[in-house]
């Protein structure tokens, strides 16, 4: 395991801008970023906060998922991670990672834009992880558009469909095999309050997901569970480098933060894990900016 802990000055822990120029086709591959992602594969170390638990996290090959996966795992999960076909190399990766562990590793590839495979999936999860206790809605979409007149019905549509109707669709299918004690998270973003000119549907999904999850949360307190929303600002992911940002913004990536660098999966890591284990019991209804130093409001 690295030094991750250790005391060192937070604004040269990671790497920093500029990075190479390193455009990849939807969805991209974390493997293929310069500099590779931290998802904690050997920095995260693990306590038993979530010793016998049943995960299910969307979006789980790479990214904020991947890192979610990994901590889970080591804090003694058992995880089940959706992704799309094309992500399996990624996808592979952490599904090895979480049975280096001891831990059941459940694949479920797909497409959540398709109501019936979120469904589908939820089913299987439940199934295969022997319950569910754990779900944590934070596959997404994110494609720049430079002015609204390129935003097209189709784009509109399929980020709709990735960020919003796939979270109802997984959510409704997903309580009723929730215990008392159960917690719900989603992550949302620093674009829910601060949004970016060339993400306007991104934007727009992303405050309905903090304001869908704080109603929820009102309903599901009334069965003993607790939902929650994580809001990241700018993280070193492939949702940046396969066109989420234009190729020379991800150059620069993470410049505008206090920090002066993009976060790293790993580094959210922590916040995902507290609103899951019984730590958090007393957390509901709440949004965690997690956004080096911006604030969310």
């Amino acid at each position: 395991m690295s030094d991750r802990l250790s005391m060192q000055d937070p604004r040269t822990q990671y790497p920093q801008p500029p990075f190479p120029r390193q455009p990849q086709p939807v969805p991209g591959e974390a493997s293929k970023m310069d500099p590779v992602p931290d998802h904690g594969e050997t920095s995260y170390v693990g306590s038993g906060k979530l010793k016998g638990r049943k995960a299910l996290i969307t979006g789980g090959d790479s990214g904020i998922g991947r890192a979610a996966a990994i901590a889970y795992a080591r804090e003694g999960a058992d995880v089940a991670i959706s992704y799309l076909p094309s992500e399996k190399a990624d996808a592979q990766d952490v599904l090895a990672l979480i049975k280096a562990e001891g831990r059941t590793a459940v694949a479920l590839p797909g497409d959540i834009t398709d109501e019936k495979w979120c469904r589908d999936l939820v089913a299987q999860a439940v199934e295969k992880l022997g319950g569910l206790d754990i779900l944590v809605i934070n596959a997404g979409r994110q494609q720049n558009r430079e002015d609204i007149s390129k935003v097209t019905s189709e784009d509109f549509d399929k980020t709709l469909k990735t960020n919003l109707y796939a979270m109802h669709w997984i959510a409704q299918a997903a309580v009723p095999h929730l215990p008392p004690g159960a917690a719900v998270i989603t992550t949302a973003s620093i674009q829910a309050y601060d949004p970016s000119a060339i993400l306007l549907d991104y934007a727009t999904t992303k405050a309905g997901i903090v304001a869908y999850t704080k109603a929820l949360a009102k309903q599901l307190l009334e069965k003993g569970i607790r939902a929650n929303v994580v809001a990241p600002g700018p993280f070193w992911t492939p949702l940046q480098s396969s066109g989420g940002q234009p190729p020379e913004k991800v150059m620069k990536f993470g410049t505008e933060s206090a920090y002066g660098r993009p976060g790293q999966p790993v580094e959210i890591a922590p916040v995902y894990v507290l609103l899951a284990s019984q730590e958090g019991s007393f957390i509901n209804g709440e949004v965690y900016g997690v956004t080096g130093g911006a604030g969310i409001a």
